[in-house]
C-alpha cells in the first residue's frame, strides 16, 4: 500500500491560535477529510465560514464552483470510482454498501490548468487554494468516532468499524498524494491541536 512521506512543514505562522504552512493565507484554506475527522471543529477555532461545501472532483471547472467563493470553509468530496459512473462521498451508501470498498479511478479526476506564462491576467487556480487534508491515525479516529455514535448525533456513524474508518481515511490520503503530484496546494493535518505536515515524497505511485 502506498505511503504518503510526510514532514514538519518548515516554516509556520499563527491564525486564530492555529500553526499553518507560512506561505497559507486566511483565505486560502479549504478543509477536507472523512468523517470526524474534526474538520468542523478546525473551522469554527478559524472562525472561517460555517456552511459545508461540496465539491464533485469529476466535474470540469469544479475550481470556479460557488462553493469555494467563501473561504475558509469545510469542504466534502466526491470521488470518481472504479465501476461507479457518477462521483461518491466515502458516506454514501454506494460506497458504504460495496464489497470490497471501490477504488479511486484517478484518471476522472479533474485538475486545473497551469497558469498561462504569457497572460499576465490569467488566474492562477492551482495557487489559488490550498487543501487541508485532516487525517488522524485510524485507531484514534475510530476512537472518536465510536464515542460520538454512542450519542446517535451523527448518522454516518452507524455500523462504524475500523476497516470502515481506515479505508476513509485512505481514500483522502490517496487523493492528497495525487492532487500533490499534480501541483497543488497540499498539505495534512493529523488534528485540530497538532501542526500541519507537508508531503515530501512517496514510497510508490498511487496509479
Amino acid at each position: 500500500m502506498p505511503k504518503n512521506v510526510t514532514e514538519p512543514c518548515p516554516d509556520l505562522h499563527h491564525m486564530k491560535g492555529l500553526s499553518f504552512p507560512a506561505d497559507v493565507k486566511f483565505r486560502h484554506v479549504l478543509v477536507t477529510g472523512p468523517p470526524g475527522a474534526g474538520k468542523s471543529t478546525l473551522i469554527r477555532k478559524l472562525g472561517g465560514w460555517s456552511e459545508e461545501g461540496y465539491l464533485d472532483l469529476t466535474r470540469a471547472r469544479w475550481w470556479t464552483d460557488q462553493a469555494l467563493t467563501f473561504r475558509p470553509r469545510e469542504i466534502h468530496l466526491g470521488f470518481p470510482f472504479v465501476g461507479f459512473e457518477e462521483a461518491l462521498a466515502v458516506f454514501d451508501s454506494e460506497w458504504l454498501e460495496a464489497d470490497p470498498y471501490p477504488n479511486l479511478d484517478f484518471a476522472r479526476v479533474q485538475l486545473p490548468p497551469p497558469k498561462r506564462k504569457r497572460n499576465f491576467l490569467s488566474v492562477d487556480w492551482r495557487k489559488r487554494y490550498v487543501f487541508e487534508f485532516m487525517l488522524p491515525p485510524a485507531e484514534e479516529l475510530f476512537d472518536q468516532r465510536s464515542r460520538r455514535a454512542r450519542h446517535g448525533t451523527h448518522p454516518v456513524d452507524k455500523n462504524i468499524s475500523l476497516e470502515l474508518v481506515s479505508a476513509q481515511l485512505e481514500v483522502f490520503r490517496q487523493c492528497a498524494l495525487h492532487l500533490s503530484q499534480n501541483g497543488m496546494r497540499v498539505y495534512i493535518r493529523e488534528g485540530t491541536e497538532r501542526p500541519p505536515t507537508c508531503i515530501v515524497e512517496q514510497a510508490d505511485s498511487v496509479e
